[in-house]
């Protein structure tokens, strides 16, 4: 809180100062809707606001991940050749090979396309024994139609959209297993790009782990944060809760991490926006006493009246609050709102103003010398408030409606 309470009341002087400081025309108006905003902030505030702003985005450079991917985007295969490729898979023709599945289906192919494709099941068929010409290898724990696109991918880098679909997961599994990066990327890429679902997004995310998918399993956990209530009723996310409670642990954490941020974000920008105002208001203020507006303005100064439009926020705001100022009956500090409003007002203008001596703002003066008296504790807090306001001009910057000459 950067106000001052005052406990004793002003010297009749400065009220009469005030008062024939000012052309005031009449006009009646809900004091309480005009002024509501002029509130001075009440909850403490952060002493980072200067926070730089983030870089500009990096230019678009080429990776290791993607240089082979615009490589391949340079070459050119026929589809003859790749037609060919799938051809030999299917046909099995001179397979020296047998893949055995989970339901003991056996897929025929050919060991030294699988050594090429994947050092890993190359040392797998280094170490397997030879039975009739034929080397036996398994892969257990995915369905036959998974292992098949799988192997057809070894031959022609092909598959179709419908079985990558169905078996994306699986496919990620042994890409990640049988080091086949290219494979492994694709996956990764549909996952992130349309075929993550709130019903497969927990299931994804222990596999993103697993497979050294970091980006994707960022996105997944995003996922979860971002619709939390929806995925925490998933079967997915029960089965997860029973196999692996620590990671239910962390997901809750970042969820309430994430919940945090977000008051907090939403506090700063509140924050904002009342030091912004009490800018605006210091801006009108110095407008009404300087120049005059529409209904209130210096006795040497004609009004605009009513019907003239101003380009200073506040300032109609603030032609009330000094208008009902003027003709408070209570007017004491302390015992009418608006008028503790109006003195913490004029007492903030004193405070950033540089040239007291010259300004026509009422008691300008008068609160500068009253300064000299004040505890070193309320000196700290108007000195809290004064940054505040500052540092909102500065986020004003040049399109600010006036450039104020005592700031």
């Amino acid at each position: 809180m950067a106000s001052q309470d005052l406990d004793s009341p002003w010297p009749s002087s400065s009220v009469e100062s005030f008062d024939c400081s000012f052309n005031i025309r009449m006009e009646e108006g809900n004091l309480a809707d005009s002024i509501s905003f002029l509130e001075v902030p009440t909850t403490s505030v952060s002493h980072n606001c200067n926070i730089p702003k983030p870089p500009p985005l990096p230019a678009k450079i080429y990776s290791r991940t993607n240089y082979p991917r615009m490589l391949a985007e340079c070459c050119c295969v026929p589809m003859e050749t790749k037609d060919t490729w799938d051809k030999l898979f299917k046909e099995g023709y001179g397979a020296d090979v047998y893949i055995i599945t989970e339901e003991k289906a056996i897929i025929p192919a050919h060991s030294i396309i699988l050594s090429v494709a994947s050092p890993v099941l190359g040392n797998f068929l280094q170490q397997s024994k030879v039975k009739n010409g034929i080397k036996y290898i398994k892969i257990p724990g995915v369905p036959y139609e998974a292992v098949c696109a799988f192997v057809r991918y070894l031959y022609s880098s092909c598959y179709e959209e419908e079985e990558m679909k169905k078996f994306v997961l699986h496919l990620l599994v042994l890409s990640h297993s049988y080091s086949i990066p290219s494979l492994k990327r694709i996956c990764v890429h549909l996952l992130e790009h349309g075929w993550l679902t709130l019903e497969n997004v927990i299931d994804v995310l222990q596999l993103a782990r697993n497979c050294d998918a970091p980006r994707l399993s960022l996105i997944c956990v995003c996922m979860v944060v971002r619709d939390f209530k929806t995925i925490s009723a998933t079967e997915g996310w029960k089965a997860m809760k029973r196999a692996n409670p620590a990671l239910e642990q962390e997901l809750l954490e970042s969820v309430v991490e994430a919940d945090s941020r977000k008051e907090e974000r939403l506090k700063k920008i509140e924050e904002k926006k009342v030091y912004m105002q009490l800018h605006e208001a210091m801006e009108a203020l110095l407008h009404i006493c300087k120049d005059g507006c529409r209904t209130i303005g210096p006795r040497d100064k004609m009004l605009k009246g009513s019907q003239v439009a101003c380009s200073f926020p506040a300032c109609k705001g603030l032609e009330t609050l000094v208008r009902h100022f003027s003709s408070c009956k209570t007017r004491v500090p302390g015992g009418c709102t608006h008028c503790k409003r109006m003195w913490q007002l004029l007492e903030l203008h004193s405070r950033m103003c540089n040239e007291p001596d010259y300004c026509k703002v009422p008691l300008c003066r008068h609160f500068k010398e009253k300064m000299q008296q004040q505890s070193k504790k309320d000196e700290a807090k108007w000195k809290l408030l004064v940054s505040k306001v500052l540092v909102a001009k500065n986020w004003l910057g040049p399109f600010s409606s006036r450039r104020s000459g005592f700031l």
